[in-house]
């Protein structure tokens, strides 16, 4: 008689096996081949920009300084960036910082009131068609036509340019952040009142997380306009800043500091602006 003896499978065989996880070499390398892929296209730009420069340049003559002739300015002043001669000679380490403060402290102030008047109009009909008006108005407004009225209310240009920047900065936060709050689907409506959250919970787990996209967004909108905003404000609160500081070279009729600065403005606005699209990434895609 044939005896048919039963066949043994190893013991891994038939049984589901756990999805192998990228090793850190590869993520690693991976988050490497981003960076570098990120700073070779930034550096395209550069040149792209520098060369666009050096033909303006020699088009204009003297009248505008080259790159070469503005890169030996720029790294003076980088040079020895925090000196400290007196209230009209600051190394522009100090400018900077000062530029920075005045508009965080604007832009903390213009976000803490944007996002839950915005949450406000998004959530209530009624609140809406009544505010509604009220931004259509002032969101237009140039912003150094506020100006004056910041400096006859506090009687300070430092805190007349803070002012400045949180009524031109409000606007992008709180119009997103409302339409955020619009957007939400019914379907999570449902859902809330079917477990009878709370208002709170209901603001916090359902309205904050889906909108935060939203806000993310508007608050990076917000921070480029604060950024723009400080130097003409600057400018005309004069003392110290970057902005101050572009429009005392200009008087000295030294172009090559004035274009030193305009570089140090748009390398500051593009990490601001790479830091919100961080933020939004991470919290999109939960990375």
């Amino acid at each position: 008689m044939l005896r048919i003896s039963a066949v043994r499978f190893p013991a891994s065989v038939g049984r589901p096996t756990a999805t192998a996880r990228p090793s850190i070499d590869v993520e690693m390398l991976r988050h490497a081949q981003v960076i570098g892929s990120a700073v070779f296209y930034t550096a395209v730009g550069l040149l792209v920009l520098a060369a666009i420069w050096q033909v303006a340049s020699l088009i204009a003559g003297k009248d505008l300084p080259n790159p070469i002739a503005t890169l030996a300015v720029f790294g003076q002043l980088l040079a020895n960036p925090f000196y400290d001669k007196g209230p009209n000679d600051k190394g522009i380490g100090l400018q900077l910082v000062s530029s920075l403060g005045r508009v965080g402290a604007g832009f903390a102030l213009a976000s803490a009131l944007a996002i839950p008047v915005g949450f406000l109009m998004g959530a209530n009909a009624t609140s809406r068609k009544i505010l509604y008006p009220i931004v259509q108005i002032m969101r237009p407004v140039s912003p150094l036509a506020w100006f004056p009225i910041g400096l006859a209310a506090f009687q300070s240009a430092g805190t007349a340019t803070i002012f400045v920047i949180f009524m031109t900065s409000i606007w992008p936060t709180l119009i997103n952040t409302a339409f955020g709050v619009m957007s939400l689907p019914d379907d999570h409506r449902n859902v809330a009142r079917v477990f009878r959250f709370s208002r709170l919970k209901y603001v916090t787990k359902v309205l904050l997380p889906y909108s935060m996209p939203h806000i993310l967004t508007g608050l990076r909108l917000s921070m480029g306009v604060a950024w723009m905003v400080i130097v003409a404000g600057e400018m005309l609160a004069g003392g110290t800043g970057i902005g101050f500081f572009v429009w005392d070279s200009w008087n000295a009729l030294s172009l090559e500091k004035v274009l030193s600065a305009i570089l140090i403005i748009g390398g500051v606005g593009l990490i601001l602006d790479r830091a919100f699209e961080w933020a939004g990434q991470r919290f999109s895609y939960g990375s």
